[in-house]
């Protein structure tokens, strides 16, 4: 008895210190398939700006009053024979769009006092012969006089994102006629002509205005902002990485000045952050109307996320092998990649025995079930070597059967979620006074490069954008 306790013992500690069984790691030989140049993605949005905040420049820079030097005091002498002072008052500007013309008009009245003599001679050498009349007015104890008023302006916006405007004063039109004094003389052409003169000056300060201005850095905070990291709520973070930027001729229609943007980007969807940088936003490179986008995204994903998914599948899984009465549990499984269209799967096994198997699969994207999985899933020739050595119960079709079952991963779900989530982004106030809506209407997986430190899933977006600048 006491012998077979002995054994029995013995046998029990030589089975503890028993090896694992430890293969070596594969080497999968370098494959010569490389990462093409990710396409470039054209996005063409159409941009809207309120012409509001134009409108408010405009009434900032043409006054509400005009008068007559000296005014309500002192008269200006014309000809020797007439004086007379006067105040204009404008009203609002009525102001309508036209593709790139712009009328801004308005109806102003005024009030006119004077006076006349006789005076003889010629040019300047006229000399009065008799005193001035009584002062008489026009428009103080009645209606005042109006006049229609107005300016064409026609604008642009240069490469440089300078605004160039030509502004057109119109002729002043008289609504009412002014007479004043014995004569009943119509001083009306007078005041028209000195009112043109002041609205000229008007026409020169705020045409320097507009033209001084420049939406350089509103475009700048855009193209900062398509620059930056985009969070995706737990399915990554978006980089658009725009390289060119164009913009359409502009038309305007109410208050709304309307073109299209277009960038040519190359983004990509990582998993983890990276550091936004910061590029100067390129000139207008093109002036063509477009709309859409049609993206080729990058989605570079890191290997610990697949496995943790893989593991979340496979995790505990028992597979029992009738025919020898042993059996495995799978505690851990990892995928990484060797450049080789092929990634390896390494298992981290308990049950019957202890170790780790290494098999390998090609990475596949069935279109039809949307799914992603690994196919030609088999074991490395250096696993298939030492187990006809050492545990050949452990090569065995069904544990490859397992795998099979548990290596797909349906995408449907993950890309309507994408989708949502996408569109959430994509409909929100991008920065003070900037507004984006639009669709990410389909995306479809293109390609998959199985890299060492990481897989490449290459995919295909198409939808639409626009922007609106509600403040310059």
């Amino acid at each position: 008895m006491k012998t077979i306790a002995f054994i029995s013992v013995l046998l029990l500690v030589l089975n503890s210190c028993s090896k694992k069984i430890m293969p070596e790691r594969p080497q999968l030989g370098r494959s010569q398939f490389l990462l093409d140049s990710l396409p470039l993605s054209e996005i063409d949005i159409p941009l809207q700006i309120n012409l509001k905040p134009f409108y408010g420049i405009a009434e900032k820079k043409v006054a509400t009053m005009y008068t007559s030097p000296g005014w309500p005091n002192d008269f200006v002498v014309d000809n020797c024979d007439s004086r007379y002072m006067y105040r204009f008052k404008r009203g609002p500007f009525q102001i309508s769009t036209t593709g790139n013309v712009m009328n801004l008009s308005f109806t102003g009245s005024y009030i006119v006092a004077g006076s006349q003599r006789i005076c003889t001679g010629i040019g300047s050498d006229r000399v009065p012969i008799t005193p001035w009349t009584p002062t008489c007015t026009c428009g103080l104890n009645e209606a005042e006089p109006r006049v229609q008023v107005g300016f064409r302006t026609s604008f642009n916006l240069l490469s440089n994102y300078a605004i160039s405007t030509q502004i057109e004063k119109l002729e002043p039109k008289p609504i009412d006629k002014c007479s004043v004094c014995f004569w009943k003389k119509d001083i009306t052409p007078t005041v028209m002509k000195r009112l043109k003169e002041q609205l000229e000056e008007a026409r020169v300060s705020m045409q320097d205005s507009i033209n001084g201005l420049n939406l350089r850095s509103r475009f700048q905070e855009l193209w900062d902002t398509l620059n930056s990291t985009i969070k995706l709520y737990g399915m990554g973070y978006l980089q658009i990485n725009p390289e060119k930027l164009r913009l359409s001729t502009f038309y305007a229609r109410n208050d709304t000045l309307n073109l299209s943007i277009g960038i040519s980007a190359r983004p990509q969807v990582t998993l983890s952050m990276r550091e936004p940088y910061r590029t100067v936003v390129p000139n207008i490179s093109d002036f063509r109307q477009r709309k859409g986008f049609n993206i080729f995204i990058d989605a570079v994903m890191n290997y610990d996320s697949l496995s943790n998914l893989l593991t979340a599948q496979l995790g505990q899984k028992r597979i029992d092998l009738e025919k020898t009465g042993k059996y495995i549990i799978i505690d851990r499984c990892e995928l990484y990649g060797a450049d080789n269209e092929n990634l390896i799967i390494r298992i981290h096994f308990s049950g019957s025995e202890k170790g780790i198997l290494y098999l390998t699969g090609k990475p596949f994207y069935d279109v039809e079930k949307h799914s992603l999985e690994l196919r030609n899933i088999d074991y490395d020739i250096r696993t298939k070597d030492l187990l006809l050595k050492t545990a050949r119960w452990l090569f065995n079709r069904k544990i490859i059967n397992e795998l099979n079952k548990y290596s797909k991963f349906n995408l449907s779900d993950y890309t309507k979620e994408f989708l949502e989530k996408a569109n959430v982004e994509m409909n929100r106030q991008l920065t003070n006074g900037i507004y984006a809506s639009g669709a990410l209407q389909s995306l479809q997986v293109m390609n998959i490069y199985p890299f060492t430190e990481h897989l490449v899933i290459r995919c295909n977006a198409t939808g639409e954008l626009a922007i609106r600048i509600e403040s310059l």
